[in-house]
């Protein structure tokens, strides 16, 4: 068995390696949503900016769903629970999700990490490392491909205003943008509801205003 250093080193390299990823400042993402089980199909933008700030938009029949982090405060807005400001365990979710070198950071983002054993994900073999949380709570289990070092499944907990739920990423179709591969294919699981994300366009080192981050002024 691998240690935690021999797989996160391999993981860090797959994905470009630490050089390319400190070449890039900042991102643009956009593509597609599918949740198949309730027939609807949307828009997904994601803009990233380093160190640490994100803002998620998803838009479905009109509806928009909005996350953000702007490297202090976390925020979600949408129709059901409309504008909030998150905390606790939320708020250590969303930061963690916002690390713009999030490849690079997994020891520090984690306060142990352990490689537990090996699993099958379809056809291929993964090594699972299990990340034990700043703020406690269920550890993370993080599944890395034995073959080529990429991460395969994220399985976490995620806490919202109806409670906490078991989210699960699966990452497929890796491509290489300027130096650093992304999945351009990121199924979701989050409790009972599933989806499918798509991108369509990746562009790095686009001006951003941290304007955009900050937290909207109540209605």
């Amino acid at each position: 068995m691998p240690t935690v250093d021999q797989i996160i080193n391999r993981y860090v390299e797959a994905e470009g390696g630490r050089a390319a990823w400190q070449k890039l400042t900042s991102r643009e993402t956009t593509g597609a949503i599918e949740v198949p089980s309730m027939s609807l199909s949307g828009t997904v933008e994601i803009h990233e900016k380093a160190p640490d700030r994100m803002l998620g938009v998803v838009t479905i029949n009109g509806a928009s769903f909005r996350q953000a982090f702007d490297g202090t405060v976390g925020w979600t807005d949408d129709p059901q629970d409309g504008l909030r400001e998150l905390a606790g365990p939320e708020l250590a979710e969303t930061r963690r999700d916002a690390d713009f070198f999030h490849p690079l950071n997994l020891r520090k983002l984690y306060t142990k990490l352990t490689v537990t054993g090996k699993v099958k994900i379809g056809e291929r073999d993964a090594w699972v490392v299990e990340g034990a949380l700043p703020e406690g709570g269920e550890p993370d289990k993080m599944y890395f491909d034995a073959q080529t070092g990429l991460t395969l499944r994220v399985i976490s907990q995620h806490h919202g205003p109806d409670g906490v739920t078991m989210y699960q990423e699966d990452f497929e179709d890796y491509r290489e943008v300027d130096g650093v591969k992304l999945p351009f294919t990121v199924h979701q699981k989050n409790g009972d509801t599933e989806m499918t994300i798509t991108l369509s366009e990746v562009h790095h080192n686009v001006d951003v205003d941290d304007a955009l981050f900050a937290k909207p002024a109540a209605q």
